[in-house]
């Protein structure tokens, strides 16, 4: 018995194009067999049963932004070379590889239905290097990536910056205001003590290696970064290598 393409069993079965076919089996509507495929190339035979949900809608399916909680050891986003910490390790594996349907949030409260499709054609504009933890974004979403392309600099980002050392007398207030990085003096910036050995960084337009610096120049050396907020949205509870969806309401 010749197999065909799943879309073009769906178009036949429906009446329909073989672009609304590919929508409906896109958006997860469509179940070869009892098991949902999100495939429009996969081929069936003519003995298998294929099934589209009744509640199938061949409405454009819209673009998606995943929030991640990279654990050290991963790189994410434009190579992996610049960010808070701004250090590259060779060989560590992608950020994207945590991206799957295993690893999304219990309960997510955005309700969306995960598919595939979410994990392609993906861009991060808002890097993080290897060893540091916290915040990456992931989006297909045009309007996002345009805004957090053309406003990173000004958005202002919070990290917990764990750290070992004596302190400089007076190094909290150089912290916040009187450094200098790169031969050019830093803009103030809110560092506050969150414990005995960690520090909360609330700054725009953090430079590769640039904290690290910052807490050198001090007495301090840096064992740890943690990035948890971006903007207005919040690492929260969003447990370390799990991803969550962006909600509608949510804005950087």
């Amino acid at each position: 018995m010749d197999a065909i393409r799943l879309s073009k069993r769906v178009a036949e079965q429906l009446h329909c194009s073989r672009s609304t076919a590919e929508q409906y089996i896109e958006g997860g509507f469509v179940s070869v067999d009892g098991r949902v495929t999100e495939a429009p190339g996969a081929r069936v035979r003519p003995d298998q049963g294929v099934a589209v949900a009744p509640d199938a809608s061949p409405m454009a399916l819209a673009p998606v932004t995943l929030l991640l909680h990279k654990p050290p050891g991963f790189e994410a986003g434009l190579g992996g070379d610049a960010g808070p910490q701004g250090s590259r390790s060779q060989g560590a594996p992608q950020a994207t590889t945590l991206l799957n349907t295993a690893s999304h949030l219990a309960g997510d409260a955005a309700g969306v239905r995960v598919l595939e499709r979410h994990f392609k054609q993906l861009e991060c504009f808002t890097p993080l290097p290897t060893e540091a933890s916290g915040l990456v974004v992931y989006t297909q979403d045009r309007r996002v990536a345009r805004k957090l392309q053309e406003d990173i600099e000004t958005l202002e980002q919070e990290c917990i910056v764990e750290v070992a050392g004596q302190i400089a007398e007076g190094g909290l207030q150089k912290l916040c205001h009187g450094l200098s990085f790169n031969g050019r003096p830093l803009p103030p910036i809110k560092v506050s003590w969150q414990s005995e050995t960690r520090l909360r960084f609330a700054l725009k337009g953090i430079r590769p290696g640039q904290i690290p610096s910052m807490c050198e120049a001090v007495g301090l050396s840096v064992l740890a970064i943690k990035r948890i907020r971006i903007g207005r949205v919040p690492l929260a509870r969003l447990p370390e290598g799990q991803w969550r969806y962006l909600q509608g309401w949510e804005r950087f």
